[in-house]
């Protein structure tokens, strides 16, 4: 039964996030990251299946029509063109003009590419309270359109940024909205978290808790990246000297599409959305997966490397090659998803994960004896022609619920604290409607996932031992 062919995903993109049906996708910049992750996704998924930058398929990859499981994330009208399931919002327009007059103008709706005229001045209540409160009315009415046209709506990704003013305060007004319109449908994040040392703007850490406290129980499932983290990454494995955003949008992209691929090709073990959020999410509040991708290499390093299923399966439990700054080795993994993607066979996953299980710095908590959920897909990666990463046979996305993550956590919640401690940009919050109580109640309740981290991490044992004693 091919089920995944009926599921369409739905996805939202604003200048501080993107909103995707799962069949629809939207993003953001360094201060607009959404809407700049969501263009670099819908380039990658026009590639893959052989989409036209003005929503044409030529005739010989369409197959006759046989094969269209990317209408799971791209509509195809009377005409025969295709046209992604995504919105886009920002509150200032500048990003999406980019969009509007860029190669792919022809392939969005207009309706699709949503602006307001002042931004949210990287003010979460600005984004909240104010300025988003006069542009969300549309956006849920073009959200209820896109969804009404899919046959078996089953959720949404959201693209954004913590630290922005529209990725923080206009997505949580968003995600509760949606929470309300759609009850229990999915909403999964891909989340740019405020780097230990780059930052784009001083008050990230107020707005990053803000909204964190906001949407953790509108969120099914947030993957976090950090600029800093995939930065370092470019610059060691792509010897790309000073990467650009679109490098680092472009990594991104290519793990948004690994959890996707399920969705839109054939596989021997093909992974699906909510299959995945089961086996990563333990219990609801501690729903913040590491992604990492490999191989990220350039093309002269892969030519002389053999790049074989346990070398990238290997690849994937390197510190280094976390896309968020924390040390695995610090923490208990909870469970880890596998998904590859190309010329990949089961039982050279099964030896791959059976080397790994004998590490001793990959630890498991001991209430979760099994910890690998894997999945495999036949379609290979694709990389967008000129860019930086190398074109190779097999890949893999991991995805790690490891409780190494609170040291993320633990580093934000220090810089709230010094800001917040001489009052410092509060008046700025509390100018735009905003009570100084939601300040101190979403630093007790990031205190508390804080500390849901470590409980999770204790050994039973000791717990029970504690007990008798």
């Amino acid at each position: 039964m091919e089920f995944r062919r009926k599921v369409t995903p739905y996805s939202l993109a604003n200048g501080g996030c993107e909103v995707k049906k799962w069949g629809s996708a939207a993003g953001e910049r360094s201060e607009q990251a959404g809407c700049q992750i969501g263009n670099s996704c819908w380039e990658l998924y026009c590639l893959e299946h052989g989409i036209q930058p003005d929503g044409q398929m030529p005739e010989s990859r369409d197959g006759g029509g046989i094969d269209n499981s990317f209408n799971t994330f791209f509509s195809e009208t009377g005409s025969g063109k295709h046209v992604p399931r995504t919105i886009f919002v920002d509150l200032e327009p500048t990003v999406i003009d980019e969009v509007r007059t860029g190669i792919y103008r022809q392939l969005y709706h207009p309706d699709q590419l949503i602006t307001g005229k002042e931004d949210a001045a990287n003010n979460y209540a600005r984004g909240r309270y104010t300025t988003g409160q006069d542009i969300i009315e549309l956006v849920i009415d073009r959200t209820r359109k896109l969804a009404d046209q899919c046959t078996g709506l089953q959720g949404f990704f959201v693209f954004r940024s913590f630290g922005g003013g529209t990725g923080s305060g206009f997505t949580s007004l968003l995600m509760e909205r949606l929470s309300e319109e759609y009850g229990r449908k999915s909403k999964l994040e891909f989340a740019v978290y405020p780097s230990p040392h780059m930052s784009t703007a001083v008050v990230e850490p107020y707005n990053a808790i803000l909204t964190t406290h906001s949407t953790l129980e509108h969120s099914s499932c947030t993957f976090l990246v950090d600029n800093e983290a995939i930065y370092d990454i470019c610059c060691k494995n792509l010897d790309v000297e000073r990467p650009y955003y679109s490098t680092l949008n472009r990594l991104i992209g290519q793990v948004a599409s690994s959890i996707t691929a399920s969705l839109r090709f054939d596989g021997a073990l093909n992974v699906d959305l909510i299959e995945f959020q089961t086996n990563l999410v333990p219990y609801p509040r501690i729903h913040f997966p590491l992604a990492t991708y490999a191989p990220v290499i350039s093309a002269e390093k892969a030519f002389h490397e053999q790049l074989s299923v346990a070398d990238i399966t290997n690849a994937c439990f390197e510190p280094g090659n976390q896309m968020v700054k924390c040390d695995p080795r610090h923490g208990k993994y909870m469970s880890c998803c596998l998904l590859y993607r190309g010329d990949v066979m089961p039982k050279d996953v099964n030896a791959a994960i059976n080397a790994i299980k004998t590490k001793r710095n990959v630890r498991f908590v001991d209430w979760c004896p099994t910890g690998f959920k894997v999945g495999i897909n036949y379609q290979p990666p694709t990389v967008v022609p000129g860019g930086d990463l190398a074109n190779v046979q097999r890949a893999v996305c991991m995805l790690s619920n490891t409780t190494a993550i609170a040291e993320a956590w633990a580093r934000l919640d220090k810089k709230f604290d010094l800001m917040y401690a001489k009052r410092a940009f509060v008046h700025w919050y509390i100018g735009e409607g905003m009570e100084e109580g939601e300040f101190s109640e979403a630093r007790e309740d990031m205190a508390a996932l804080e500390k849901d981290y470590e409980e999770v991490g204790a050994d039973t044992v000791d717990d029970e031992n504690d007990e008798e004693e």
